[in-house]
């Protein structure tokens, strides 16, 4: 593994994991009031086309990182729908 896959790994780490806290909060405050159900659609349909450019392109961190932030975003933008 090169320094620029360590570094787009490590990236996408973080911006993943910065999704963390929102999907607990929202989890068990059962409140998306301040959420915007807009935003969070379109922010995981753009993550579902990153996944789908880093599979043709055949880049690991695009993939491995987009699918684990879709994998929290998703949760919030259920919860949005569920609790709305």
């Amino acid at each position: 593994m090169n320094l620029v896959t360590i570094l787009g790994l490590l990236a996408g780490t973080f911006t993943t994991i910065s999704f963390l806290p929102q999907v607990i909060k929202t989890w068990r405050t059962r409140s998306t009031k301040d959420i915007s159900l807009e935003m969070f659609a379109i922010f995981c349909s753009g993550v579902l086309l990153w996944i789908i450019y880093g599979i043709i392109i055949q880049n690991l961190p695009i993939i491995f990182t987009n699918v684990a932030t879709l994998s929290l975003a998703s949760p919030i933008l259920f919860f949005k729908l569920k609790y709305k």
